[in-house]
């Protein structure tokens, strides 16, 4: 067991992770989550849109390197759950660092999720700016794959 007592594994299932063809732009991207999250965890669709909107409103959740990180609290989660993304043609997403995007790891928590929350956006944000975890996801078009890599990742732990 870990130090930190969660993995990427608890927070994402086989289901919540796709490749999109299809997501042109950043208004898209978040609609296509919304879709993946109803999907997997029966979120509804127009209330994690209206949340992640609302959350990218405050300043944009591009962190940087093709990544970006959209979170929202929504009331009726008893966990935080994730879905993850991959484009297989990056956009903009008015990114810290102005590169567009083409990973996405979205984070859905409990209202009254506090550190849990925070706990999950910590594991997501280290994992996805492990340079050598990015490149065996942008090598892998394959969902399951996908899923494999982000439950295996072992970030390297910051000091």
């Amino acid at each position: 067991m870990k130090a930190s007592g969660m993995d990427l594994s608890q927070l994402l299932k086989t289901e919540a992770v796709k490749v999109l063809t299809a997501a042109s732009s950043k208004k898209r991207l978040l609609h296509e989550i919304g879709e993946l999250a109803s999907a997997a965890h029966g979120l509804d669709v127009s209330r994690v849109v209206e949340a992640l909107t609302a959350r990218e409103a405050l300043g944009p959740t591009g962190v940087g390197q093709g990544v970006a990180l959209p979170h929202a609290r929504l009331d009726g989660l008893d966990s935080v759950v994730g879905v993850f993304v991959m484009l297989d043609k990056p956009i903009n997403y008015e990114a810290v660092d102005q590169q567009p995007v083409d990973l996405a790891f979205a984070l859905f928590a409990p209202e009254d999720a506090g550190v849990e929350h925070l706990k999950a956006l910590a594991l997501v944000s280290r994992t996805l700016r492990d340079a050598s975890i990015c490149a065996k996801l942008r090598a892998n078009k394959d969902s399951a794959t996908l899923f494999n890599i982000l439950s295996e990742a072992q970030p390297v732990k910051a000091a």
